[in-house]
């Protein structure tokens, strides 16, 4: 399976194709720093300026969290949970780590396919 990444959408001509990429694209919003044991939120959005369709053939079916090539969680969604209207699909992640971690996460479109983000570094104490 073809795995689409974020470009950006500041460089690129063509209003359709900012809107096709920065809609699909995964970026992940937490601290980069965290401590060892201890409850750490990650969040995980779906588009940033423009909003993901949420009709019966076109919807963010899951989104996951991973930590390098480890999966952490996923959220799966059906169709119209988001009242069938356009909008940026947020999950809020909490994970309790125990070493530095490369958070990446991963939104699949059932008509688009899937989607990475770019990877964000935390450092993680004692």
């Amino acid at each position: 399976m073809k795995i689409n990444k974020y470009e950006d959408i500041s460089q690129i001509d063509r209003e359709a194709k900012k809107d096709y990429i920065d809609r699909h694209s995964a970026f992940v919003y937490c601290e980069n720093s965290a401590k060892m044991g201890e409850k750490f939120k990650v969040k995980v959005k779906v588009g940033d300026q423009y909003k993901h369709p949420d009709d019966p053939d076109h919807y963010i079916a899951w989104v996951q969290l991973w930590n390098g090539e480890k999966m952490l969680a996923q959220a799966n969604f059906i169709e119209g949970a988001l009242g069938n209207q356009a909008e940026n699909l947020e999950v809020d992640f909490y994970i309790v780590p125990k070493k530095n971690m490369k958070l990446i996460a991963h939104a699949f479109c059932t008509k688009h396919g899937l989607w990475q983000s770019e990877e964000v570094l935390v450092e993680v104490s004692e």
